[in-house]
């Protein structure tokens, strides 16, 4: 059964954070979720899981579903907060997977807890900001971070006219919302609904300096990309696969930036084959 907890993070805040309590034969994943949404574990992630003898566990990231927003964190904080996380429960080592903007803070999470991560999965994640390459080429509706660049404030402000462009996803994307992972559009409008504060921050967090280089990352880590993501373009995992020391590729030409989660399944595989220690 699942169970829900507020996480003290020893700094005065609470992380809302969730076990699946289900399996744990083979190790624990933490997820990361995207942006926006709450932190819930969704049942296409849990029945994945349980198949696999996993424990899941996953947390709201400041701002989100019932932790304590904390305006200025950057991706780097995810790396302490989940520390904090799975001391609650008890977990000393532990794979981490996330997607969309939970894959960034996923990796962050192997950065700042090298001697307790043992591998990552990165699905649909945006790399850091650089002018290395057209960073928002292919992204359909970039504005959110491109207000961003101009500091919290701005992007605040582009929280009160901002519109879903639902051209952003693909009809593969469209599919599986109406499908399989129809809780995890349910779960982002409920995220929506709380505020736009967890958004603003991540978008915010992206498009500064992160807290810790790619190439500082010891653990292996699998990034797994739609072909026609128009979210975040396949150039992020091209980048983030140059960068990272231990980077595996799985390109999937015909999905967008949900459908790809239709991998989540085969990427639980790839961490437990691929975990260190």
């Amino acid at each position: 059964m699942i169970s829900c907890q507020d996480v003290p993070s020893g700094d005065g805040r609470v992380l809302r954070a969730y076990d699946s309590g289900l399996g744990g034969a083979v190790g624990t994943v933490v997820w990361h979720h995207g942006s926006p949404q709450t932190g819930a574990l969704l049942e296409p992630l849990l029945v994945a899981a349980a198949e696999r003898g996993i424990r899941l566990l996953s947390y709201g990231r400041p701002g989100y579903g019932g932790s304590d927003r904390v305006p200025g964190r950057d991706v780097a904080s995810a790396g302490v907060d989940v520390g904090r996380v799975a001391d609650a429960f008890g977990v000393e080592r532990f794979a981490v997977m996330g997607a969309s903007g939970g894959g960034p803070h996923a990796i962050a999470c192997a950065a700042v807890l090298p001697e307790r991560v043992g591998s990552v999965v990165c699905l649909a994640g945006i790399a850091p900001l650089t002018d290395e390459f057209d960073w928002f080429a292919g992204m359909v509706s970039p504005g959110g971070l491109r207000a961003a660049l101009d500091g919290r404030a701005a992007r605040e402000r582009f929280a009160e006219v901002d519109e879903f462009d639902p051209a952003a996803f693909t009809p593969a994307d469209w599919g599986v919302l109406g499908g399989e992972w129809e809780s995890l559009g349910a779960d982002a409008q409920r995220a929506g609904q709380a505020g736009s504060g967890g958004l603003v921050d991540d978008d915010v967090a992206f498009t500064s300096p992160w807290g810790f280089e790619p190439a500082s990352v010891a653990a292996p880590v699998l990034l797994v990309q739609g072909g026609q993501d128009r979210v975040v373009p396949p150039s992020h995992a091209d980048w983030l696969h140059r960068r990272l020391p231990r980077a595996e590729l799985w390109s999937r030409p015909d999905d967008g930036h949900v459908s790809v989660l239709r991998a989540c399944g085969e990427a639980m595989d790839w961490l437990v084959v691929n975990r260190t220690g």
